[in-house]
């Protein structure tokens, strides 16, 4: 490639493969296509969703020579991730440098299940039939920083949702350092609203209020159930951030860029701010494209830009398997024919006489009829071979069939496991947080027990106190601080005149 496709390619298309859609880029001017084809003038760009890579750190020795280092990532990986021996997984990766190690080179990984690129681009093969990149989309945030977009260093963080998924990116002095896939892509962002909600409602009135309705301003019926929904995004963005600060020795956070597919009256960023305590902007940048009034995904923007950057302004990390062919003068068959037509020009421009055209042709004879025994001999054979190898095929498409089943099955294990690894509420946690406030208001725990059905987690506590005023002024502090989080009801207080202490049952509803 050269050092800027568009110097050889007339125009780029950016494919996203989780929803069919192409975004046609002439010079500046970027234009939606319900209808791509292939051009042989035109540079393929597309991206793989954060869920559908493991992306992990991984140390390798510096006495490895740059000629094993793949074998000895691939390996490390393969040990140190547990990933099936049996799939032959595609890993690319880059190399992150750490003065403090004079041991050893630091990679970020990033891993794909091949039939996993086999089923996402499946559609979008049959119509442009080559991809000249496919990069993972935490990526192509390097070209913010190549192109001065954002021309600050420090720690960024980078917010986005997709239809099918959401991911956190961190950035560190312009280079890439962590990512994650959260749960908030907005089909997930709908399922939990109408779970709060408590009502199904459609997707695409989901969206309409998502993508035209002003929190501030409106007094809709799911406003509240936004707030909420919104809360517990922002507490998850900043579970990771905090887990980021711990793993990669954080200070602190500049700035949170946070943004959507979909384009968004309300302003996400200045919620985010205010939940997160850290500066925060719009995930929507400035370019340089013009596409007319038509809201741009800010990835087909970024694998744009990306197209535009020299080898070492960007991240080489490409997973395409559709490349496409070599120029015609590197194939067999182009240095055939030129070759023949090399011939032909030497036999007419050096004729000669009757009788050499005689002998010569019978001389071809002779040569074809020898050549004609043994493609003969080579098509037997062929055919010969072809039928074994179509009755293995057979075969190994049964065993491929058997092994996808196997695989789904162990796939919708591991996601019930970790369903309920992240569902499951932390107890001990929970009653840390219940006790410290129990001491606060020096209120004492006779007793407690715990129950939990398919819908409600609970928490029985039974109170006592010398005041009843103290276990008042604890609901009400209890329910102020940990709103959203907890429900608490407490039905009475009673005295006993014998011990002169109240008694109260609180029961604490895990939401």
């Amino acid at each position: 490639m050269s050092k800027s496709v568009q110097h050889s390619f007339s125009s780029v298309i950016s494919v996203n493969p989780y929803k069919d859609n192409y975004l046609n880029g002439v010079s500046s001017f970027l234009s939606d296509t319900t209808t791509p084809e292939f051009g042989k003038d035109q540079f393929a760009i597309s991206y793989l969703n954060t869920k559908d890579f493991i992306n992990a750190q991984i140390e390798i020795s510096k006495n490895i020579p740059d000629e094993d280092l793949y074998d000895a990532i691939n390996s490390k990986a393969y040990d140190e991730l547990a990933l099936d021996q049996a799939i032959e997984y595609q890993i690319q990766y880059i190399e992150t440098f750490n003065n403090l190690d004079e041991e050893n080179r630091h990679f970020h990984v990033f891993i794909v299940d091949p039939l996993e690129i086999t089923q996402t681009f499946r559609n979008s093969i049959e119509k442009i039939k080559y991809l000249d990149v496919i990069i993972p989309a935490p990526l192509l945030l390097k070209a913010l920083y190549s192109k001065e977009i954002i021309d600050s260093s420090g720690v960024h963080c980078f917010v986005y949702l997709q239809e099918s998924d959401a991911f956190v990116t961190i950035y560190r002095d312009r280079e890439f350092v962590y990512t994650k896939s959260i749960r908030y892509s907005l089909v997930d962002m709908h399922e939990r609203f109408c779970e709060l909600y408590g009502e199904r409602i459609e997707y695409q009135n989901f969206l309409n209020f998502y993508a035209k309705e002003n929190l501030k301003t409106t007094d809709s019926d799911y406003k509240e159930y936004f707030i909420k929904l919104y809360k517990e995004l922002f507490a998850n963005i900043n579970d990771i951030l905090t887990y980021a600060k711990r793993a990669f020795e954080i200070e602190k956070f500049e700035h949170v860029y946070v943004g959507s597919q979909i384009e968004s009256v309300t302003k996400l960023d200045e919620m985010i701010e205010v939940e997160l305590a850290i500066k925060a902007g719009e995930f929507d940048f400035d370019y340089g494209f013009e596409s007319g009034e038509v809201y741009v995904d800010q990835l087909h923007a970024l694998m744009h830009i990306y197209t535009t950057l020299s080898n070492e302004d960007r991240y080489e990390c490409n997973f395409t398997v559709y490349n496409r062919p070599p120029a015609f003068i590197k194939r067999e068959s182009g240095k055939l024919i030129l070759l023949t037509a090399a011939s032909l020009v030497l036999a007419f421009a050096y004729p000669v006489t009757y009788w050499i055209l005689n002998y010569a042709q019978i001389l071809q004879e002779d040569l074809l009829k020898q050549s004609f025994r043994e493609v003969h001999n080579i098509k037997i054979t062929r055919e010969s071979t072809i039928k074994n190898k179509l009755a293995d095929k057979a075969k190994s498409i049964t065993l491929l069939k058997e092994e996808k089943n196997d695989y789904i099955n162990k796939k919708n294990t591991l996601k019930k496991i970790h369903k309920v690894k992240v569902n499951y509420p932390m107890k001990a946690k929970l009653l840390t947080t219940l006790t410290k406030d129990l001491n606060r208001y020096d209120v004492k725990l006779e007793s407690l027990d715990y129950s939990e059905t398919n819908t409600s987690k609970i928490f029985n506590l039974d109170l006592v106190s010398s005041k009843d005023r103290k276990i008042t002024k604890l609901i009400q502090h209890l329910t102020r601080t940990h709103d959203g989080r907890f429900k608490f009801e407490l039905e009475e207080i009673l005295y006993d005149k014998e011990s002169k202490v109240y008694f109260s049952q609180l029961k604490v509803n895990i939401l």
